[in-house]
């Protein structure tokens, strides 16, 4: 009898041990876009900078933003997420709404296939458009962590 517990007891202790070879994969993907005047098309001299820090949730496909920014030239008037590679100007893909003040955190909706696939190519720019740069004063290209 005590060799069939002693048995069951190693069974028991070797299954519940995480193998050495064994991952905890994050459903959470990070990226990062610096935000200035030379990477908006075409590049301006704005001394502004900025920055935005995105989580991708791949279970919700829910997009988290937050964005800070200092030294803008004049009034924030609009800022958004647009579609295109570095150095091309796209269309808006997620408009923030409102403009806030720095350290504003957006929530998307739920991305599509499609989406999601263009935020892991790269192919996602955060602009920050202003009274003086009503084509954007500064531009930061979201790039995964």
């Amino acid at each position: 009898m005590k060799h069939y517990l002693m048995i069951l007891l190693v069974i028991v202790v070797g299954s519940s041990c995480k193998k050495d070879n064994e991952t905890t994969v994050s459903a959470e993907v990070k990226y990062k876009a610096v935000m200035n005047g030379s990477n908006e098309v075409p590049a301006n001299s704005s001394t502004a900078t900025g920055e935005a820090n995105a989580v991708y949730n791949t279970q919700t496909k829910i997009l988290t933003v937050t964005i800070t920014y200092s030294g803008l030239s004049s009034a924030l008037v609009s800022w958004h997420i647009h579609k295109a590679a570095v150095g091309v100007n796209g269309s808006v893909i997620f408009n923030f709404g409102t403009p806030q003040l720095s350290g504003f955190v957006y929530t998307s909706a739920a991305l599509t296939t499609d989406q999601e696939a263009d935020l892991n190519n790269g192919l996602y720019y955060v602009n920050l458009h202003t009274a003086n740069y009503s084509g954007g004063e500064i531009r930061g290209q979201l790039v995964k962590q």
